[in-house]
């Protein structure tokens, strides 16, 4: 172990030697780019032969950020910017000499993967925040990515407006074509005769090099996100504000059939709903739900958990995923004291769905403060009662990129007479924050208290994070703490009773010599656990060292990491059912992760892991390979196996496999077949999950969803089958 700790520190010290510091600030003077009012109606076709484009003025001069910081970069691109009454139109030539040959384009799904694909973007801050941006981007073939980014460190994926793209190949390259209506947009009105500035970004990633560049430069050490490098969008002569109500009614036919032993059942159900956003002005967003319904989000997929912790399952439904960037807690999965998928359930996070009655959601963003709040309603059932979910939320900002920010959450429980339930009372408030004292440098904090008001207990959690993260390296220290009591009813907590301390972090090497090597990181983690109850109570620490961690210009993938780890286990644990026995362990493991580019028509992932686990040994490999002859097929085939030996107090032996396979049909991005089927032998566990869409207008969507499920419990098998179709329609006043 030692000489291992030796050879990382060689690595490191050599990788300390090759840095290179190339992060600068902000301009002063920032540039600036001038929208073109367009004299007639454009035709949105992806062409760009409309008169007014040759009337729009064009930028070229865009800044390469990868895969080496500045200098002349291989693909350029040419963007103008017009308007009219209703839209903003961005128009771009994306110049490859290969043409549609050189296209790298994984499929024809919406939000689709970042760095695997060639790319344009557009970033908007039109209420000059700097904080915040709106992002549009697409493909050579039109897919859409719409997203919100919050400091360029929270990304709302999930967010989505009404605008439009059309693009065209070409043997010299692509056009892309944006209308980005102005009632999709949220902007203040400025006074007569004062000029419209906006800040604005453009990106491109031309994937098969993986070269991106970016309009204004930006340091590589950041993203397009980072606005307060923006250029200043000018010339606009914005149209009066409107009521700007959008309305998405939906109806909904379910069939549902249930298979036990010795009986089944089957339901019917006709559902309608919707709901409505409302901009009462450009800073202040309203939405209403009624009888909400999320039948076609994405279902979760099962994991086998070996480790102490809680597994933390995503949020997957539209409605809460907007704007969830302004929530005390972000995007980290270890505290939030509030997490939207605790609403719409019997339970927990794999329990049934509950029927979400109706619900509101009010938003205000400025330059200067965010307030938020949100109230949600959901039905008794037969096996949960009837509860009321309040969030509030107030975030000041000061500085050029610091906030603080304040929250309260309340979880009303009510009576229920018929499952014999009493009203439960549950609130959190929760102090948080982030400093920027410059561009390198973050400092987060968090620190929330919860009561549970009938028991009268109370519990604290907190989180502080500090990290710098440059050209050349980045590093962080994080310090958790979640008390035994503490109870967010509305959140998540990985773990109770828990002190944790993370510091760490890893060089960047960029070497010159070996131009094929886009970056080798190597670096350390260690993770320290003890009890918040009794601080000299140590549960579990483990170090994560990697020597290998390398990126190849193509995106391909190599490490090799070590795991020494520590635990004590004075509690009853059984990982997949193995009881281990009440003691202190010490055991290494290794693990080696490779990925091929994942841009081509076929690419391989797989993750090899081996070694001591407790009293016993535990091998774990995974491996996936994704097939896309073409961006309308791609198919996917993952396997993870475990294999469990002499372990516990029994010595057992066990083995697990996990089976997922999917498979995506697209005739183009706005009509799409999806399908996965995933098979566990830990619980002998099969389920289908099988979605078709058609965008028959922008966001206006016609679903067709069928699940079956398949599994044993105490009382036997059980199959569970839905046929859903959905049809929702979106108008934008």
């Amino acid at each position: 172990m030692l000489k291992q700790i030796i050879v990382i520190l060689l690595l490191t010290n050599f990788a300390h030697a090759q840095k290179v510091d190339n992060d600068f600030p902000p301009p002063d003077n920032p540039p600036e780019i001038k929208a073109i009012r367009s004299s007639t109606p454009l035709r949105i076709d992806g062409v760009l032969n409309d008169a007014d484009w040759e009337r729009a003025i064009p930028v070229t001069n865009f800044f390469r950020m990868e895969p080496r910081q500045g200098g002349n970069y291989k693909y350029k691109t040419e963007v103008r910017v017009l308007y009219d009454d209703k839209n903003l139109y961005v128009g771009a030539f994306c110049e490859d000499s290969l043409g549609r040959e050189g296209v790298r384009v994984q499929d024809l799904r919406r939000d689709f993967i970042w760095n695997q694909n060639d790319i344009f973007g557009i970033q908007l801050d039109p209420q000059n925040l700097k904080q915040f941006a709106v992002s549009f981007q697409t493909t050579p073939y039109g897919n859409q990515r719409d997203l919100q980014n919050f400091n360029d460190r929270l990304t709302d994926n999930d967010w989505n407006a009404l605008w439009t793209v059309r693009t065209s190949r070409t043997d010299s390259g692509y056009f892309a074509e944006f209308a980005i209506p102005f009632k999709s947009l949220r902007y203040d009105e400025v006074a007569e005769g004062q000029a419209v500035e906006w800040g604005v970004t453009f990106y491109r990633v031309a994937r098969r090099e993986y070269e991106v560049t970016v309009f204004p430069a930006i340091p590589q050490t950041f993203s397009p996100f980072r606005m307060t490098y923006a250029a200043k969008l000018t010339g606009l002569a914005l149209p009066p504000s409107s009521a700007n109500l959008r309305v998405e009614p939906y109806t909904l036919f379910q069939n549902e059939e249930l298979t036990a032993e010795g009986s089944s059942s089957s339901e019917s159900d006709l559902k309608v709903g919707g709901d409505i956003k409302w901009a009462v002005n450009p800073s202040t967003v309203v939405d209403f739900t009624l009888n909400t319904d999320f039948a076609q989000a994405d279902v979760d997929r099962a994991v086998n958990n070996l480790e102490r912790f809680n597994i933390f399952f995503p949020e997957r439904r539209q409605f809460f995923l907007e704007n969830s960037g302004i929530w005390a807690g972000g995007r980290q999965t270890s505290i939030r004291p509030f997490f939207s998928r605790r609403i719409g359930l019997q339970g927990n996070f794999n329990a049934a769905p509950a029927r979400i009655d109706a619900g509101t959601r009010f938003t205000l963003r400025d330059e200067k403060k965010a307030i938020a709040g949100l109230y949600m309603h959901q039905a008794e059932t037969a096996n949960s009662a009837a509860a009321s979910f309040a969030v509030a939320r107030y975030l000041q900002n000061y500085g050029r990129e610091n906030n603080i920010g304040m929250m309260v959450t309340h979880r009303l429980n009510e009576t229920s007479e018929d499952l014999g339930l009493s009203t439960q009372n549950n609130s959190t408030i929760t102090l948080d924050g982030l400093i920027r004292p410059s561009s390198i440098w973050s400092l987060l904090y968090l620190a929330s208290g919860s009561i549970d008001h009938e028991e009268n207990r109370t519990g604290f959690a907190g989180r502080i994070f500090a990290g710098r993260s440059a050209s050349n390296s980045f590093w962080r220290w994080v310090t958790e703490a979640t008390t035994d009591n503490y109870n967010p009813a509305m959140g998540f907590v990985r773990q109770k009773n828990v002190i944790r301390h993370n510091p760490g972090g890893y060089w960047i090497v960029r070497p010159k010599k070996f131009p094929w090597i886009l970056r080798w990181d190597p670096g350390f983690f260690v993770d320290y656990y003890h009890d918040a109850s009794d601080p000299g109570n140590f549960q579990q620490a483990n170090i994560w060292l990697f020597p290998i961690w390398t990126y190849f210009t193509d995106r391909s993938f190599l490490a090799y990491s070590i795991f020494p780890t520590w635990q004590n286990i004075n509690f009853d644990f059984a990982p997949l059912g193995v009881p281990i026995a009440q003691d202190d362990y010490y055991y290494t493991r290794h693990r080696i992760r490779f990925n091929t580019d994942q841009s081509k028509k076929w690419s391989l992932n797989g993750t090899l892991e081996w070694g001591s686990f407790y009293n016993g040994r535990r091998t774990t490999s995974s491996g996936g390979l994704r097939l896309a002859p073409s961006v309308n097929v791609a198919f996917t085939a993952d396997y993870e196996y475990n294999r469990l030996k002499d372990l516990g107090i029994n010595n057992e032996d066990l083995t697990t496999r996990l089976l997922t396979l999917g498979g995506r049909l697209a005739a183009n991005p706005r009509t799409q077949l999806s399908a996965f089927y995933q098979y566990n032998s830990f619980d002998d566990s099969g389920r289908w999950n099988v979605r078709f869409s058609w965008e028959y207008r922008p966001l206006s969507f016609i679903y067709l969803v069928f699940n079956d499920g398949r599994f044993d419990n105490s009382t036997g098998a059980i199959a569970e089958q839905q046929l859903i179709t959905k049809l929702t329609f979106i108008n934008q006043f």
